[in-house]
């Protein structure tokens, strides 16, 4: 589809992009950017790309479509960096969990000659760096992308047909819109992870340790989002605060409603709570985001707690 990619930073998304387009032929030339030598020579190493850069703005020279896959919190820079050496008529996109912020970080500097539209791979694990990737990441899930009005249709079209090579669903929304939905889903469940396993950290040494060596399920899964790039989420808490402590606010209403029931002995009220949850769940499987496998289901790729 590109006679060039460009890939700034090459870690779980970047990674599995390289081995995405390898596999379906998508670019005939791959250039990656880190701002890391070690990073570049590992992912040399693994054939991740055809040119590698450490400045951004040498890699994005001649490139096609351009993907920005570092932390949300590093795009603004980016874009400053690579500003002056892109392409007329390219695309510029990103992959960050985040889009409001994105979109005020990186439109002002980017020039009215390329075709600027945000984008959110909603696939992941909690593992980082450029032997992480898999080619298989981003099927079966949700691409979103969130392009503001009058941007270039035939340039939304073809990174939509990027995504969906890629194995994605692609759907497009309004960014405060995203970011409202992905705060419920995706940020929120991490926060409360990181909270809850940080407690369990708390606790006295000999109950700790029979926490870790009896995790059932629960307390293991949240280790598993927990255990995501704190980088990313710092950043993701920072640059989508708002929604998050909307999301936060109600989840905390929603607590004491369970400590009430719980404390007044009030079964009917636990009973209609917990059947109501239950329901959400077999959405989520009848949707095509999980199936009913026991275990979740899960092989060890393409969780979501690292988008």
């Amino acid at each position: 589809m590109f006679d060039k990619v460009t890939l700034i930073g090459i870690g779980l998304i970047g990674s599995s992009l390289s081995h995405v387009m390898r596999r379906e032929g998508l670019a005939k030339e791959i250039s990656v950017s880190s701002r890391s030598q070690e990073t570049l020579d590992r992912a040399k190493e693994l054939n991740l790309g055809d040119h590698y850069h450490l400045d951004a703005a040498e890699a994005v020279k001649d490139a096609d479509l351009v993907i920005v896959c570092t932390p949300v919190g590093a795009c603004e820079a980016v874009a400053k960096t690579i500003a002056p050496a892109l392409k007329k008529g390219a695309i510029v996109t990103d992959v960050g969990s985040v889009k409001a912020s994105v979109i005020k970080q990186m439109k002002p500097h980017l020039p009215d000659t390329v075709h600027f539209v945000p984008g959110h791979p909603i696939a992941g694990t909690e593992y980082s760096g450029p032997d992480s990737g898999f080619a298989s990441l981003f099927e079966g899930r949700w691409c979103v992308l969130t392009p503001e009005e009058g941007t270039d249709d035939a340039a939304v079209s073809s990174l939509t047909k990027f995504w969906e090579t890629c194995g994605s669903n692609v759907e497009t929304m309004e960014a405060n819109h995203h970011d409202l939905v992905l705060a419920i889903t995706s940020h929120l469940p991490h926060f409360i992870a990181y909270n809850i396993v940080g407690t369990a950290d708390d606790l006295a040494t000999d109950i700790k340790s029979e926490v870790i060596k009896f995790s059932a399920s629960g307390f293991r899964d949240f280790t598993r989002l927990a255990a995501s790039d704190p980088t990313m989420w710092r950043d993701v808490a920072l640059h989508n605060k708002d929604a998050i402590l909307e999301t936060l606010g109600r989840f905390s209403e929603d607590l004491s409603d369970l400590q009430r029931a719980i404390r007044r002995d009030d079964g009917d009220k636990l009973f209609d709570m917990f059947t109501r949850t239950r329901g959400i769940r077999r959405s989520v499987i009848e949707m095509g985001q999980d199936v009913a496998a026991p275990n979740f289901g899960r092989d060890g790729e393409g969780d979501e707690p690292a988008s």
